[in-house]
């Protein structure tokens, strides 16, 4: 009976599954049973007659959540859950198109792309057209190819503004031509070629708006332009005159998908399009305590683009957030290794503590305080810091100048990034090699391959020797940063879409080695650079956590989304770091070749960047059910330097009432106590607010600390105001360097951000 399925729901919940046949926008925050209500809003619709199992379209985001759907509801009902339509965009896609292949121009048995496939396809497709792949690197091509499709436009009608984006529409419309002679499909043009299909074939459309007079959408907010218009296409306006159901579930403060093409409008043009009279709020928590749910509301409340709801929970107050000051970022690492380890011994389990950061490459200091103390952890959606591929890559180079006779180093770099050297000619080594009994890169070093791949290997050749001579002479961090750019890493990482995380990494690395000291198993003869290779095997090789065991789990507040813990720590609390610098640049332009940015995304960047920022931390901090931690440091190692840092503006727009301060008070009053000028650091903190910016002024952290002028040798602390003879009245950012390299950045009032070489600026304290 229906009243078994609605015994247990909320008001709220029960007025969203028991809907009369109308659309409905339901938002539902954080822990609120978003999934119950979707699967009891299916099996009620069907319990009561009002659609039939194979009636439903149900379009989830990842075959993880399609999955839980399907169980839950064949555990509410005796139904059979194939004759459902529950599955991601491109799965449902899939499916249609095999049904439909020949009205949609498509051989019966065609292939799917995956993401490395299609990548493969185009460097195939860019040879047979001498395309030179270093001016059009083949990541750049699929991102354009991609999304332009998620856009829903063609080559024919791609946005083209100069020479190069004009090439890269010739090389999209290429591409698809090939895709459609060789009979396959990328992920992008399954939705894409199925929404094309449905507009032009009638008779198809009519049908499938017919048969499917309930869809529902999870995740509402990370749809795309297509994948709203594809949804709005398949609901429609069957014959009766009368558009189709869309029952849609979400939450516009957790929209942190923009740069996937991911549209929060899209919410409110549902609205429009579909009539809906009322917004339903699934505002009752049944994750969190009472002031891990107030310390979201008044972040989130900070963003004006919001529809706008406010989680409450009856499981009462619970503990205080607690804040941590560390001095660096080895000494906050240390701080939350500790907590980590107090909570167990408490009781708590490792799987049920999670340690968040925004960049993957905060992880480095992290991992390597829990490899010291012993701690098993596991890095959640992606890989530990000396296991990603451009570490090894760049230990790869590293190795080679500790050792040439390394052949796996040389095999794993010797083409890489790219510079001609095939599989032929690699073939034609390895057999030198095993006449001669030598190493590849004497083989190489010896001669015998003319051509360009001769070229190509002398340069490399002399890569690696030119650095084994500078191991000899300068220091690791200078090394890495020398291996980085004689090597092309940096530069091939800067034309990469997805570079600019992967730059972090590298640059981690140099941080790594400036604070790398060899313990007392070295041995007494091996150089710094051995040392340090040793070490980083060692911390690859070790306390990774294996299968069913108990671990902490790291990951950045991205992968964390969907997942819930009794303990959480967010750390790297600090401007430019959380949110990201990115925020107020071109999220775009921050991976992307000047000229691929068009100037609608970066009106998004410039108009949205800190308000998804704050959505992301907003998420990091609905992760906790019972305690949270807030962490962050005044200095961190950036490019092998010490940078000065300012606490994030996210710590202060949660209220100083609900949160416990954990930093020493010995330590703290090192820093002294400090209140800057409030109009100038309300400016820093809302930055762009009086120029078109993206948010309106809040006031800055409580907790503020009072300049020293001798710590660390610098004139000027963090937060300082201070005046320019040109350029007036500001307060200080960062500051880096020491001596007559000392330079600090400084936020002027009308004059914007500037770096400021001290030697020459005659800053003054206002």
């Amino acid at each position: 009976m229906s009243s078994d399925l609605l015994r247990n729901l909320n008001p709220q919940q029960l007025e969203a599954v028991t809907l009369p046949r109308e659309s409905a926008l339901v938002l539902a925050g954080a822990g609120s049973g978003k999934t119950r209500v979707l699967t009891t809003r299916i099996a009620y619709l069907i319990q009561t007659g009002q659609a039939s199992p194979g009636g439903i379209l149900a379009v989830t985001f990842t075959n993880k959540a399609a999955r839980e759907m399907l169980a839950r509801i064949s555990a509410m009902l005796p139904v059979n859950a194939r004759s459902m339509w529950v599955g991601t965009f491109h799965g449902l896609c899939n499916r249609l198109l095999r049904t439909h292949y020949r009205e949609a121009q498509l051989p019966q048995l065609f292939q799917i792309l995956d993401t490395q496939d299609q990548q493969a396809a185009i460097k195939r497709l860019m040879k047979s057209l001498n395309v030179d792949d270093e001016k059009y690197p083949p990541r750049q091509v699929q991102y354009f190819i991609n999304a332009n499709k998620e856009k829903g436009i063609r080559a024919q009608h791609a946005e083209a503004w100069d020479d190069y984006s004009r090439k890269m529409v010739e090389l999209y419309a290429a591409y698809d031509e090939q895709c459609q002679k060789e009979g396959v499909l990328d992920f992008a043009e399954l939705l894409l070629r199925t929404y094309e299909l449905l507009n032009r074939n009638e008779v198809l459309r009519e049908h499938y708006q017919q048969r499917f007079g309930f869809i529902l959408v999870d995740e509402f907010q990370d749809t795309n332009r297509l994948q709203y218009l594809w949804i709005k296409l398949m609901a429609g306006r069957p014959r009766d005159g009368e558009p189709g159901c869309v029952f849609a579930v979400g939450d516009d403060d957790q929209s942190i998908y923009a740069f996937r093409g991911a549209e929060t409008g899209n919410m409110r043009e549902l609205e429009r399009d579909f009539a809906i009279r009322k917004v339903i709020r699934l505002e009752q928590n049944y994750r969190s305590h009472g002031n891990i749910l107030d310390a979201a509301n008044a972040l989130i409340r900070n963003n004006q683009s919001r529809l706008g709801k406010n989680l409450w929970t009856e499981a009462g107050e619970g503990e205080p957030i607690r804040v941590f000051e560390a001095p660096s970022d080895g000494n906050e690492a240390l701080f939350i290794v500790e907590e980590v380890q107090n909570l167990a011994r408490e009781g708590m389990a490792y799987s049920d503590m999670a340690l968040l950061y925004r960049s993957n490459a905060q992880s480095r200091v992290l991992e390597h305080a829990l490899f010291q103390a012993g701690v098993s952890y596991r890095v959640y959606g992606g890989l530990r810091f000396f296991e990603r591929l451009e570490i090894k890559h760049a230990l790869a180079y590293l190795r080679l100048a500790a050792n040439v006779d390394d052949d796996g180093a040389f095999l794993r770099v010797v083409n890489f990034p790219a510079r001609g050297i095939g599989a032929r000619t690699v073939e034609l080594l390895q057999a030198a090699s095993n006449t001669g009994r030598t190493s590849l890169f004497h083989a190489a070093k010896a001669g015998g391959i003319g051509g360009r791949a001769g070229a190509s290997l002398a340069a490399f050749i002399a890569i690696i020797e030119g650095l084994a001579g500078s191991a000899r002479n300068i220091q690791l961090p200078e090394l890495i940063d020398e291996m980085l750019e004689r090597s092309g890493l940096r530069a091939h990482y800067q034309n990469e879409r997805e570079g600019a995380d992967r730059l972090e990494n590298l640059n981690e690395l140099i941080n790594a080695a400036a604070g790398f000291e060899p313990d007392g198993m070295d041995n007494e003869e091996a150089d710094d650079l051995s040392s340090f290779l040793a070490h980083a095997s060692l911390e690859a090789g070790e306390h990774e956590a294996g299968p069913g065991q108990d671990a902490l789990q790291l990951m950045t507040v991205h992968s964390a989304k969907g997942l819930e813990f009794n303990a959480v720590f967010v750390s790297g609390l600090e401007e430019g770091l959380f949110p990201h610098e990115n925020a107020t640049q071109s999220r775009f332009g921050a991976d992307l070749p000047a000229q691929q940015v068009s100037r609608s995304q970066q009106s998004f960047s410039q108009n949205d960047g800190i308000e998804e920022e704050r959505r992301l931390m907003y998420v990091a901090i609905t992760r906790a059910r019972q305690r949270l931690y807030l962490t962050y440091a005044q200095t961190r190692m950036l490019h092998g330097q010490t940078r000065y840092g300012v606490v994030s503006r996210f710590v202060g727009e949660i209220p100083e009432k609900l949160c416990k301060w954990l930093t020493p008070p010995q330590r703290a009053a090192a820093f002294g106590s400090f209140t800057p000028k409030s109009d100038l650091w309300a400016d820093v903190r809302n930055d762009g607010a009086r120029n078109g910016g993206y948010e309106r002024a809040t006031p800055g952290p409580k907790i503020v600390r009072e300049p020293s002028p001798n710590y660390g040798g610098l004139p000027f602390a963090i937060g300082q105001n201070v005046r320019h003879a040109k350029f007036g009245e500001g307060v200080v950012l960062a500051c880096e360097g020491r001596g007559t390299d000392t330079r600090v950045q400084v936020k002027f009032r009308g004059e914007g951000v500037k770096w400021l070489a001290l030697e020459f600026a005659k800053l003054q304290a206002a």
